[in-house]
């Protein structure tokens, strides 16, 4: 059975554009993109373009990063170990003295060094402007969480509840 009567052909949805695994950076690229980061003040971006750029991992991974991932205490570590998140195995990469610049910057700047920095994330807010987890948001003294983000049950609920 063929359908003759159609008006318009359907055109497919990736039609003309660039599919599929894209070009690496250049190393000038790269610095560009860096030095656009750097002049505009963009801590949070440059930390994360950096950390990526050293580690090589996913952007799956690398969101998931916590502080306490590549810092001891106040310090950035200069190595790091995570585990993907893919294919559930280690993968150890060494930080650069730049990276480890950026990441201090950022993690002071967003004021993300504890006394408690279990669950602090590298990313820190969502682009929304929300907080990452209810702990977050007990921690930094909010007192108005919406219904609908209650926190998990257990001792990090009583934490959440006491603050």
């Amino acid at each position: 059975m063929e359908c003759t009567n159609n008006p318009r052909p359907r055109t497919p949805w990736n039609k003309g554009k660039l599919v599929g695994q894209k070009a690496p950076f250049k190393p000038k690229e790269v610095w560009a993109i860096r030095a656009r980061l750097q002049m505009e003040n963009r801590s949070r971006e440059l930390a994360l373009f950096d950390l990526g750029i050293d580690s090589k991992l996913r952007a799956c991974d690398l969101v998931k990063l916590r502080v306490r991932d590549v810092c001891h205490g106040d310090r950035v570590a200069s190595r790091s170990t995570v585990l993907q998140q893919k294919t559930q195995r280690p993968v150890q990469f060494e930080i650069s003295p730049g990276t480890q610049e950026a990441v201090q910057a950022w993690v002071r700047k967003a004021g993300l060094v504890r006394p408690y920095p279990r669950r602090v994330g590298i990313v820190g807010r969502a682009r929304s402007g929300g907080l990452r987890d209810p702990l977050d948001a007990a921690y930094q003294g909010v007192a108005d969480l919406s219904p609908d983000k209650e926190p998990a049950g257990g001792a990090t609920a009583a934490r959440a509840r006491q603050a």
